[in-house]
């Protein structure tokens, strides 16, 4: 069992990161803050691997490895510290696919060797590791395991990754990746100098536009998750969803100059979608 302190602890650093929203809202019940503060844990744990400091590809994918080994370990009944304890308590509990954690685990891999996607499939088959083992462990969360449920949650959450693509286009490329294809660059006559020089051209802008586009008709396409829905969770998905629409307005808004201004959604802003979220 992890000490009492354990799940004030990591509840807090969950509350205290927002990924474009905040990872435990106001919306989600007290019981389930423990179990998506664990989740979050297991995934910045490993994002900060395969992302910060200045460690060798080769280091990263070793220590990458080495997480996994751990994760393996616990799930065969031998947690070794208070965080491999709860976690394995969560899967238990709640009744989760261990998938989803090594799909996680397969997409950070692949942020460490993988910096350039050549067509859009190559970017959502990055997409079906990074983002929708996500939004299926919060619907098993909350005992939703509607097959048709699952599949609309992975079109919202690829919607999601595929919107932090476009807000990050300068961080990403700083870190030396790309997540717009190398096919669709090349259609709208971008090239990589593009980014080396910050320069938001009318090519640039268009590129953007194309994305945005096929974007938003994802984000609708997926609505339809929110029948199967009800309560608190329906409130939150709804939030999500406007949180990700209202980033793609802010670039539109700002000429899709992504390359020079990261977009952000401020606790006002927050706030107006969470009280419309409501009223929708």
């Amino acid at each position: 069992m992890p000490e009492k302190h354990f799940y004030k602890d990591v509840i807090s650093f969950a509350k205290n990161h927002y990924e474009n929203f905040p990872v435990i809202s106001f919306l989600i019940p007290r019981e389930l803050q423990k179990h998506i503060a664990v989740i979050y844990w297991f995934a910045r744990t490993a994002d900060d691997i395969a992302d910060e400091g200045n460690l060798s590809e080769e280091e990263r994918l070793k220590q990458l490895n080495e997480f996994e080994n751990n994760f393996t370990r616990t799930l065969n009944g031998n947690p070794q510290n208070d965080f491999e304890y709860a976690l394995v308590e969560t899967i238990r509990d709640k009744k989760l696919n261990p998938s989803h954690f090594y799909n996680l685990l397969k997409a950070f891999k692949q942020d460490v060797v993988k910096k350039r996607y050549q067509n859009f499939n190559d970017v959502l088959d990055y997409c079906r590791n990074s983002a929708n083992p996500v939004g299926r462990l919060i619907l098993e969360l909350f005992n939703v395991r509607n097959e048709e449920a699952l599949q609309l949650s992975d079109k919202i959450c690829t919607a999601l990754q595929l919107t932090n693509f476009y807000q990050d286009v300068q961080l990403d490329f700083q870190k030396g990746r790309i997540y717009l294809s190398m096919d669709e660059m090349h259609k709208f006559s971008v090239s990589e100098k593009s980014f080396e020089l910050s320069e938001n051209s009318l090519n640039f802008q268009q590129l953007l536009r194309h994305n945005i586009s096929r974007t938003e008709k994802m984000f609708d396409e997926g609505k339809g998750l929110l029948k199967y829905l009800s309560g608190r969770l329906k409130l939150e998905i709804k939030w999500t969803i406007l949180g990700g629409e209202a980033i793609l307005n802010k670039i539109k808004k700002d000429n899709y100059n992504t390359i020079n201004v990261r977009p952000e959604l401020n606790k006002t802003e927050y706030f107006y979608l969470a009280v419309k979220s409501i009223f929708i």
